[in-house]
């Protein structure tokens, strides 16, 4: 009950007296929070607030944990969704839960509708300097396309080559949105953003020699871009991304709904 148009209709049902007062109570009464165990409380009233679900972060869980929080999480989410799974993990978990899918590279396991499609206008446009940065730029395009986003991917293309990038500049021109991640020095955002005329949100990764200090060399270099129009997550961050990148689409879209002469 969590999705707006499901909760629109109950409540026009009980306008309309074909949903009796207890009914929608059942219905509605862990539309707030829901307890699992005592290890955890699933806000089911995310979605309604932000436009997305909540995600389990599954990194720090026990499978146990995980699985528990996903059988009750998909009574009332269309797709359920948690990052940071190693293949050990989800062996464990898809023996409990039926078509769960996973993304191996992008470390994600979802339960997705068999018809889930992209809901949004736009494109996100997730461009990874290296090939070794590609577990956070999928993380990124994997969790964008779940909830409902076009993606576009182009991979290693970092500043080491540039050709790479310039000979698809074509990905750039048609973003909507660009999610730019990269580790060792961190260059390719700034790059990126001077050929964009949409937003970019960089990824700094923790790949890199030592004096990249765990990605800190990166993010700071993104922090510190004389390019114009760069936001920056936290390193290795492409889910945080990746739901910036839609809040942005998002808000496009609710405000050529709120003022119709403004052209997509």
């Amino acid at each position: 009950m969590t999705n707006p148009d499901k909760l629109r209709s109950l409540l026009q049902s009980i306008a309309d007296g074909t949903v009796s007062p207890d009914t929608a109570f059942e219905k509605l009464k862990n539309l707030d929070y829901e307890s699992v165990g005592d290890f955890a409380k699933i806000d089911n009233h995310r979605e309604l607030r932000t436009g997305f679900p909540e995600v389990i972060w599954g990194q720090d869980k026990t499978p146990a944990q995980i699985i528990q929080i996903m059988q009750v999480m998909q009574q009332k989410n269309p797709v359920v969704m948690a990052t940071r799974i190693s293949q050990e993990v989800y062996n464990l978990l898809e023996l409990k839960i039926p078509n769960l899918q996973y993304f191996k590279l992008a470390r994600i396991c979802a339960l997705v509708p068999p018809n889930n499609q992209p809901k949004y206008h736009g494109i996100i446009s997730i461009i990874s300097a290296g090939t070794a940065d590609l577990p956070i730029a999928e993380e990124a395009a994997v969790t964008a396309e779940l909830c409902g986003f076009h993606v576009q991917r182009l991979w290693d293309v970092g500043v080491a080559g540039i050709h790479r990038l310039l000979n698809n500049r074509h990905v750039i021109e048609s973003a909507s949105v660009l999610i730019v991640v990269a580790g060792m020095e961190g260059a390719l955002p700034s790059v990126v953003a001077g050929l964009a005329n949409c937003p970019v949100i960089a990824v700094p990764t923790s790949i890199g020699y030592g004096a990249s200090f765990g990605g800190l060399s990166a993010l700071l270099t993104m922090l510190n871009s004389c390019a114009t129009g760069i936001g920056v997550v936290n390193i290795d961050n492409g889910f945080g991304a990746a739901i910036l990148a839609g809040q942005i689409l998002r808000t496009a879209a609710k405000l050529r709904l709120a003022s119709p002469e403004i052209q997509s």
